[in-house]
């Protein structure tokens, strides 16, 4: 699994956690619905790390809580 895969799984995870849609996770965001959706369609290859603060300030948690997980632990180095 790539960084990429994790992040969405990640996402899907607390959402699913929260009994959230993504819709309501944009709304609590601030983000356009079409920000949280490229990531996870894969239409967004490299989501900006600021996205993923403004998920982690809706869903009131840190970016270390939410890359504090066995799956981004377990993540291959991509770049050799």
């Amino acid at each position: 699994m790539n960084t990429l895969c994790v992040i969405r799984s990640r996402i899907l995870q607390l959402c699913r956690e929260r009994n959230m849609t993504i819709n309501k996770l944009a709304t609590v965001c601030g983000l356009p619905p079409s920000s949280i959706k490229n990531i996870l369609y894969e239409k967004s290859t490299n989501p900006k790390i600021l996205t993923i603060k403004a998920i982690c300030d809706g869903l009131d948690m840190t970016l270390g809580e939410f890359f504090s997980t066995p799956e981004f632990d377990a993540l291959e180095q991509e770049i050799k």
